[in-house]
């Protein structure tokens, strides 16, 4: 296990370099879609959302939530990706709305750096901009 530091200014940073953004974003979306259909289906963004345990966990606590109501949480997840009602979610949709979700989360750590755990292997996209960023760093100028 790891442990990186980021801030939003790491975050932000990841997001604006295009090249690192669209490869992790676009690995992300391949890992996704379970069938290589090119288009990710409810139940494929649905399962990446279950893998997080963030709906059943309240820090670190399991939660119980009626059914009808995670699946609605789940609906309106899969609604902000679907931009255009096609009932699938493509990778510009993907990336779309992944840019909002990474900058929402720059924004509001702004310039306060959070520790982030990191199990062995760890691809997530946060891990990603901490990557970059130290990358960044240890070049010689």
């Amino acid at each position: 296990m790891g442990v990186v530091m980021i801030d939003g200014t790491t975050v932000r940073s990841f997001v604006n370099d295009e090249e690192h953004f669209v490869k992790g974003v676009d690995e992300a979306f391949v890992e996704l879609d379970l069938n290589q259909d090119g288009v990710l289906s409810r139940s494929e963004l649905r399962r990446a959302f279950e893998s997080t345990r963030l709906v059943d966990t309240d820090f670190g606590v399991d939660v119980a939530m009626p059914p009808e109501e995670v699946t609605k949480l789940y609906d309106s997840i899969f609604a902000r990706f679907d931009c255009d009602n096609s009932g699938t979610v493509d990778q510009k949709e993907f990336r779309d709305e992944i840019r909002n979700i990474l900058l929402a989360i720059a924004d509001g750590l702004g310039s306060n750096p959070i520790q982030m755990a990191l199990e062995e292997g760890d691809r997530n996209l946060l891990k990603k901009a901490a990557d970059l960023e130290a990358s960044k760093t240890a070049k010689p100028n």
